[in-house]
């Protein structure tokens, strides 16, 4: 395998391993517990109180809330506010020094460990780092507004760029600036425990017609597992933008046409998918990296219905079930659990799918903001989320098994500057397409505007959505200021605003039994799930597995194996890439992997055939499929064997 020159991430050790109650003394791996759902013990439904274990320092809400305005210091969180560039310029080294100094130095850190030692191991109360290494709009609306209306999307964001300033440098500082690890720290000061993570295929490879910032957004995931492993999070990695556009949204990558599994280049842009699918799995499936990383979310949503159907992302999912358990091998501690999107099909449709799969989740976006609009006042939203959620996934958790929302948010409507997509208005003001104005969204844009009562409202309603939704991702941690206003123009879906501001619980283990108090019965969770679905006796005996065979036997624009033949796909004669780990500025004290998890896997990646030339894979939904590229001269399109059932060793 030929592994790309990667840009590698530069640090330097810590000189002494900060210390929590929980973390061994020799600062081995993991600072918290496996969560129980990764071991077979879940809690019951959040419908009844919990018996959480507190921590040697008491709950969060004991302790006081990190200022998300104020800068750190060597003696104390608070200091003078400095402005948001102030902020964002500070040297990322400087705040490494800070973060690394003895926990007897500095204030902060005995904060930060105490509230990293707590036990919120038995639920997943996480949070996206959306818009940081995959773009959007209403998330860093001041990299999009220099170029209202054009830039829509990163594709055209990334283009625009390029043309004023001859490299994607702009972008780079983005990376830089809009996470760091100070984030990190006030994400396990806040209770949460997981973060999910979006990342998109360019952080791999790009072909060359595609505009992107290609391979460089690596070198930050990587700083955020160094930063998650040290307070104490667990990442879900979200494939988030896959080749052709798996939704046709801007958070896709490109605005526009679904080019995944729809059109004359579905098959051949999923070929692509499930070869980055693989890449990303070999790596996180390493040891190095196996416990940091336990979560892989291999499509974010997919628009099946609109573009493709359900039977053909079923089968894609299949398809990658196979190549993950084969980069990591079966049973608990072997590889990630394989999240999948229930592909807007609903919960309920996903009750049978893939029977007796190892760690297989199943994940779902609930979300009141892309529905019908009211003018009714916030407090009318409150028991909404435990009326609406709460029994579709009591019920899912009971018959799939492990069910999370890897996206929801406090938006009662959609109002925020770009939250549709640049340009789009909003439903709210009857500027959306062809929607009946309910009001202004002046208010709900001004946070600072808001009364206690409605801060108070949206905080019932935020822990109301907790309790109902159990195993949760909030969308998003961080939205950005406009550069028009210098302030956030989206305040529903910021988190740490949120916190700063109130509307959001300080430890979300408040909102245990918030339903219930409300008078709503959510159902309940056995409180167990099945050793199978948790890498345990049975795990990869799947009856099913046969019956979605890859590629489908249709995709969208292409009904029955005899059409789907006919579409033009890549041969399978490329060179594997292979991810890097961090470099490090003094010799290492321990191994950060090869990259590749399974030594075994030597199948080369699927790649155009030379002198063919393929329809642009990005606008081929009437393209004409040429001859030299369908299956028959690209030889069969290779189907991953599945490992045995019985739980391995990793390599």
């Amino acid at each position: 395998m030929a592994s790309t020159d990667l840009p590698h991430i530069t640090y330097d050790p810590v000189p002494e391993t900060p210390h929590s109650p929980r973390l061994p003394p020799d600062g081995s791996e993991f600072s918290a517990p496996t969560p129980r759902f990764m071991d077979g013990s879940v809690n019951s439904s959040s419908s009844s109180v919990n018996n959480f274990r507190q921590s040697e320092y008491g709950s969060v809400a004991g302790l006081k809330t990190i200022d998300s305005s104020s800068p750190v210091t060597e003696t104390g969180v608070n200091k003078e506010r400095e402005g948001d560039t102030g902020r964002l310029s500070r040297d990322l080294n400087e705040k490494n020094a800070t973060y690394a100094a003895p926990r007897a130095q500095t204030k902060r850190k005995l904060l930060i460990w105490s509230l990293v030692a707590l036990g919120l191991v038995d639920k997943v109360f996480g949070v996206n780092l959306g818009g940081w290494l995959t773009l959007e709009p209403f998330i860093s609306p001041a990299l999009y507004e220099p170029f209202y209306p054009n830039a829509v999307d990163e594709w055209t964001l990334s283009q625009l760029i390029q043309q004023r300033d001859g490299n994607l440098n702009a972008i780079e500082e983005h990376y830089k600036t809009f996470i760091v690890e100070e984030d990190f720290a006030m994400i396990a000061a806040a209770g949460l425990n997981w973060v999910r993570l979006p990342l998109p295929f360019w952080a791999i490879e790009k072909y060359a017609d595609e505009p992107f910032l290609e391979r460089v957004s690596w070198t930050y995931f990587l700083k955020a597992i160094e930063w998650a492993r040290k307070y104490g999070i667990r990442i879900n990695l979200d494939f988030h933008a896959l080749p052709g556009s798996q939704n046709g949204w801007n958070h896709s990558g490109k605005l526009g046409q679904i080019n995944f599994l729809n059109g004359v280049m579905g098959v051949a842009n999923a070929q692509r998918a499930l070869d980055y699918i693989r890449i990303l799995a070999e790596f996180i499936s390493q040891p190095e990296y196996k416990d940091v990383v336990p979560f892989f979310g291999i499509v974010n949503e997919p628009r099946s219905g609109d573009a493709y159907p359900a039977s053909a992302i079923q089968a894609f999912y299949a398809e990658a079930y196979r190549i993950i358990r084969n980069a990591g091998g079966q049973g608990a501690g072997n590889g990630p659990f394989i999240s999948i999107h229930e592909a807007f099909q609903g919960l309920a449709n996903f009750a049978d799918f893939l029977t007796g799969a190892d760690r297989l989740a199943l994940d779902s976006h609930p979300y009141l903001a892309f529905g019908a609009m009211t003018a009714d006042p916030v407090e009318s939203f409150v028991t909404v989320p435990c009326t609406t959620w709460g029994n579709l996934f009591s019920n899912s958790l009971n018959t799939f098994g492990m069910t999370t929302a890897g996206e929801w948010s406090h938006a009662i409507n959609d109002c925020g500057l770009y939250l549709n997509a640049v340009g789009r208005g909003t439903r709210y003001e009857g500027t959306f397409e062809s929607t009946v104005a309910i009001g202004s969204c002046d208010t709900w844009n001004d946070y600072a505007s808001w009364t206690q009562a409605t801060k108070d409202a949206l905080k019932q309603f935020s822990m109301s959505s907790m309790d109902a939704l159990q195993n949760w991702f909030f969308w998003t941690w961080r939205i950005g200021e406009s550069s028009a206003t210098g302030k956030v123009m989206t305040p529903f879906w910021s988190y740490k605003l949120a916190l700063q501001e109130g509307w959001a619980p300080t430890d979300p283990r408040e909102a245990a039994g918030q339903c219930s108090r409300l008078g709503v019965d959510i159902g309940s969770f056995s409180g167990t799930l099945q050793s199978w679905q948790v890498g345990g006796a049975g795990a990869g005996t799947i009856p099913t597995l046969d019956t979605y065979p890859w590629p489908p036997t249709s995709i969208g624009g292409a009904e029955g194996a005899a059409a789907v033949a006919a579409l033009p796909v890549y041969t399978r004669t490329g060179d594997i890439v292979t991810l890097p780990g961090p470099t490090f500025s003094s010799a290492p004290t321990a191994s950060v992997g090869n990259g590749w998890a399974n030594a075994a896997d030597t199948t080369p990646m699927a790649v155009p055939i030379a002198g063919c030339t393929y329809p642009d894979p990005w606008d081929a939904l009437s393209a004409v499929a040429p001859a030299c590229a369908t299956a028959g001269t690209a030889g069969a399109v290779k189907r991953e064997a599945a490992p045995a059932p019985a739980p391995t060793t990793m390599p």
